[in-house]
Order: C-alpha cells, then structure tokens, then sequence
C-alpha cells in the first residue's frame, strides 16, 4: 500500500504523520525542549551500585539517574557467552561508585523510571547498524528467507576490510541494497564512530558524545521505504537540510521530498489534526457501529470489543465475527497511532465458533504486519482474551500531548461534594483538638461550600457547637473540587 509522509515542522517541535489508504497510520512527535534519548551515547559517571539489583545507577547528565542492569554490561555478556572465567560475574566486581563508564541509552525515560542503559555501544545507519565492540555479523528478523540472509551476509564480510574490529547487523533496507550503498554506510558509520573515540578520549563525565539524528533525518532514514510515494515537508529551511542529507545518505528518496510551501497547514489539509483528537480518546467508534474502549496504564493497555449499535446480521454470531473482524484492523493502526507499547490485552466479543476465533487472530496478524515495530502475539488465552506485547521505546502519543487531570490526578474521576465535606468537618475536628483558634475558616471551591451552607449546614452547626469557635465558609473560585483549605483565625 503506498503511503505518504507528511512534515510538520515549527520552531519548537516536528510533526510527522504517515498516511495509507486516506487514513492517518502513524504520528510521531518530537519536541525541541524533550527529544528523545534512545540511540544518545554519553560518557556516564557510576553513582551507584546496588548488588542486591544486581544493577547500578549511573549519572548522564539528566534530571533523573540512569539505569544499568548488570545483563546489559558488554563485558558481563562477552563472557557469559564464550563461558569464560568471567562466566556470572556479579556487577560489584565490574563497576564502582565513580568510576567512567561508557552508555547508550536504550530506552527513553517513562514515567518515573530513569532511562536505561547498555555499554554495548551500536550506531544506526541506513542499510546497517554498526557494532564497534563486536566482531558479529547480524541479520534482521524481518529478513527471514535463509538463503537471502547468507548472501547478505557472504557480500557484507566481502565489503569488510579483514584488519578493522567491528560488527554489524544488516537492517531490512540492506535486502535490496546495491555495493555502493552497504560501503557508503559503512565508511558513514566508521566515520561516526572515530570522532565519539576522540571526543571520549580524556572526557569528564557526565558528557554527551554523540545524539542521533533529527526526527526528520530518521524519517529519510528508518521510515522511507520502497513504499513511499512522497514525503512532503512544509519547511523550506528544513526541506534544504533534508535535501542535502538525502543526497548524501538516502539518494533513492531524493526524488520523493517535496517541499509544501500552500497557505492551508500541510496536517490541516490532510485531516490529520481531527485524527490526532480521536487518537486522545478512550473510545473508537468502528464503521460497523461497533466500537473500541482503550484505557492505558502503567502495568498495560486494555481494548475492550464492544458490538455497540452493529445489527448488520440477522445472525448474532456473524455479526460478533464481523465486529471482532473490522476492531482487528482497527486495533492494529491504533496501536502504530497511539504508539502503545507493553503488555496489551484486548477482549475481542466472545466468540463460540473456533473457526471464527482463529479467523480474527489471522486478521489481527496481518494487519500488525505493517507495523515497524517488534511485536509478539500470543493468541486467546482460556478467558477468552488475546495477549500480546509491542516494544515501547518511547513515550505513547498521549504521555507525550497530555498530562494527569490536576482535579483528579489521573484516576479518571473525582470525589463527590459531599465526601469532600465529610472530610473537612473531621479536618476541623482534629485542628480544634490541636490549636486554640478564635474561629476556623473553610475555603473550598463553588460546590463544596454550596452543600455546606445548605444541606450540611446542620452538620456544620453541630461541630462549631461542639468545639465551642465558630466556622466561617468562603468560596475560593480557583479551588478544585477536591481542594480545600482550613484557616484558623
């Protein structure tokens, strides 16, 4: 399916969106104050080391410290794999406090959790990845005929001068790649990694010694693929900058970047704006009436199937089939869209037909085919629910647009007014117990200190009776509903 690669680029973030069958597949966002981190290697200071984790945090230079497992220490894996003397060797005795150290950064922070690190240090080009500690020849997974995968492999090493150190995994694009463009990319690549060897030379950590791309370079780099028709950007300074980078590294995209230079917003006249609006709700609606319920949480994303207004059918299991058949598709370009990622379990309608079931789970197959991301399926579990987990290497589309309603704090509901009186009369209660106030004052938003003057205004009679002060009520227009404070005059 041909698709196009729209640009959207402004001083403070890059938009882009990837469009197929006149429908928004994918958003990715990056903005200039929060880029990404994953790919960023640093010279790292160890700030701690925690054998009990068998891992260590270690100083990059961010709000947060980063974290190492011992399991992605190079030296640990180096020897566990030839079983040598080194064979489980506890991170103790790899690391201490203070000591330099050498990171990639692998995964973005999310949430609360620092980032997490590797020291073993890869470089992402266009055709290869290269791997400066390592002498191993890869191939991607997405690459599965074996024949092409040793040919690869057999003109890669004949690429490859015999005195040099240094691996590489061949990615899906070097399948149909020419000799020119492997050796482009490998001198591209070696290139890259000699200037970080010099940079690190004598460096005082925390230092950052090498940031991947741009999102839009990555974009020519990762995303453009035989099936592109175009990429449109709507920046002429950076349609010029991404001119010159393609020519040099990506050159069969040359031809497809256009420049969109019109009056109408480039996301506006694709309609992807509307798109990025619904791709924040919890709720989809399929063309069938049916729809989808997607909650996020920290743990992992459920997608409940529900048939809605569908009655397409004069048979019900069909129209059960037909539902679960368009959410499959319909799940599969969410989960690219939102770019969820974890643990995910959808609850499909319950189906009694075998055939039916395996039917939808093929459905579900393909349609993540396209997905560039590595995903596993694990198929219906006995409560009838399909588990499958998506890579997360960056924040989803809504941790980057959105944050917890300061009302509720992110739990999808607030407390009642009336509970929230109850808790300000025992409130008053304990300070009286505590300061001898002349008089204590209730600031609270609108509704609160509504019920109070009315419905609870004989509970609040009875406790300024009680605590022998009297209680005042003001309206605080700025207060939530959840907020209240206790003045004591």
């Amino acid at each position: 399916m041909a698709e196009d690669i729209l640009i959207n680029v402004t001083p403070q973030e890059t938009r882009v969106a990837v469009i197929a069958g006149g429908q928004v597949q994918e958003l990715v966002i990056e903005r200039a104050a929060s880029r990404g981190l994953v790919g960023n290697i640093y010279m790292g200071r160890v700030a701690r080391v925690l054998p009990g984790m068998q891992s260590a945090f270690v100083e990059i230079g961010l709000e947060r410290a980063a974290f190492l497992h011992v399991a992605d220490i190079w030296e640990h894996r180096r020897a566990g794999a030839a079983g040598g003397e080194h064979n489980g060797r506890p991170i103790e005795r790899l690391l201490a406090e203070g000591q330099p150290v050498l990171v990639q950064v692998v995964k973005d922070p999310l949430g609360t959790k620092g980032a997490r690190l590797s020291t073993q240090v890869s470089i992402a080009g266009r055709m290869l990845v290269y791997l400066p500690q390592d002498s191993h020849i890869g191939i991607s997974q997405r690459i599965e005929d074996g024949v092409e995968r040793e040919l690869l492999r057999e003109r890669l090493k004949e690429l490859l001068p015999a005195d040099e150190r240094g691996g590489f995994i061949l990615r899906t694009l070097a399948e149909g790649a020419s000799e020119a463009e492997l050796r482009t990319d490998i001198e591209y690549l070696r290139h890259l990694w000699r200037d970080l060897e010099e940079r690190a030379h004598g460096a005082q950590p925390p230092l950052l010694l090498y940031q991947d791309l741009s999102l839009a370079q990555r974009v020519l780099r990762d995303m453009a693929s035989a099936e592109t028709a175009r990429v449109i950007v709507d920046s002429r300074e950076n349609y010029q900058k991404l001119a010159g980078f393609a020519e040099r590294y990506t050159p069969e995209v040359r031809g497809r970047l256009e420049h969109y230079g019109g009056e109408r917003p480039l996301f506006d006249l694709h309609n992807v704006e509307p798109e990025i609006e619904k791709a924040l709700s919890r709720r989809v609606d399929l063309k069938s009436g049916g729809t989808l319920v997607i909650d996020q949480t920290e743990a992992m994303t459920t997608i409940d199937v529900n048939t809605g207004g569908f009655v397409g059918s004069r048979n019900f299991d069909d129209t059960v089939f037909k539902t679960n058949l368009e959410a499959a598709q319909s799940i599969a370009r969410q989960l690219r869209l939102r770019n969820l990622g974890g643990i995910i379990l959808i609850d499909f309608i319950d189906m009694e037909s075998d055939e039916h079931r395996q039917a939808v789970l093929e459905e579900l197959r393909r349609a993540l085919a396209r997905d560039r991301t590595r995903m596993t399926v694990n198929g219906f579990t006995a409560l009838g629910l399909v588990e499958m987990t998506r890579k997360r290497t960056r924040e989803s589309l809504a941790h980057v647009l959105c944050e917890p309603c300061p009302a509720c704090g992110g739990r999808g509901e607030v407390k009642t007014a009336k509970t929230v009186c109850y808790e300000i009369l025992r409130e008053i209660l304990r300070e009286a117990r505590q300061f001898n106030a002349r008089e204590f004052r209730v600031l609270a938003g609108q509704s609160v200190i509504d019920l109070l003057h009315e419905e609870e205004s004989p509970a609040v009679a009875m406790l300024s009776d009680f605590i022998g002060k009297p209680i005042s009520l003001q309206v605080e227009t700025g207060y939530l509903q959840e907020q209240f404070d206790i003045v004591l005059m």
